[in-house]
């Protein structure tokens, strides 16, 4: 019988492929949109992150989520400098969520606030994801557009805490595997998983519409 890291990958699978290669992520990292489109996404990625670790705090001490709370992990104030570098000290007054972005937080906060467990599919889709594919983007990004090697810009995806991320991913993979509920409730994870990346695939259309590639 499968792993519940395993399972939890690969019942996702379809819907992390999606929301990895839409028009959005490939024109982006194809070079072929502007340092303002990655701006806006750093944005985006802001009201996320708000409502997944203002949500931890209360998390901390939960029998089911609280081992899953890493403070290592936390990346608002690195997204924070991001924005600073990308769009200035009065970045505050023009963040705006798109109505897609606004959904997702919502949902976010919602299952912080209401389902511990659920909590844990919406932490692994977006940290676990940072540590693998998020450093491609930053490697992009760095080319692309000229930021320092992990500095200004990118340092949403540089974890400093986090030493070895083959270890930490292992480590990470093992806390789910013990994670303590039934199978039901690990299928309910397994659907909010999949939900979780439903929700990051319609902020990328969002954006799509709003840089399109002239013709």
């Amino acid at each position: 019988m499968d792993s519940f890291s395993t399972l939890i990958r690969t019942a996702s699978h379809e819907q992390h492929v999606e929301a990895e290669t839409s028009t959005f992520m490939t024109d982006l990292l194809g070079g072929r949109l502007g340092v303002d489109a990655y701006a806006r996404y750093t944005e985006q990625l802001w009201f996320v992150y708000e409502a997944l670790e203002s949500g931890a705090r209360d998390l901390a001490s939960d029998p089911v989520a609280g081992p899953f709370i890493r403070p290592e992990l936390f990346r608002l104030s690195a997204l924070e400098r991001d924005l600073e570098h990308l769009r200035g000290p009065r970045r505050r007054t023009t963040l705006t969520a798109l109505p897609a972005t606004r959904e997702y937080a919502d949902r976010v906060a919602t299952v912080a606030r209401e389902w511990p467990a659920g909590y844990i599919a919406h932490h692994y889709t977006r940290y676990l994801g940072d540590l693998s594919g998020g450093q491609i983007i930053r490697d992009k990004a760095e080319k692309t557009w000229g930021f320092d090697r992990k500095g200004d810009g990118v340092r949403f995806y540089v974890f400093e805490g986090v030493s070895n991320p083959a270890a930490f991913k292992r480590e990470y993979r093992e806390l789910l595997d013990g994670v303590p509920v039934d199978d039901l409730e690990k299928q309910r994870i397994v659907a909010e998983c999949k939900r979780a990346f439903g929700l990051n695939s319609r902020v990328f259309r969002a954006l799509g519409e709003e840089f399109p590639l002239s013709a």
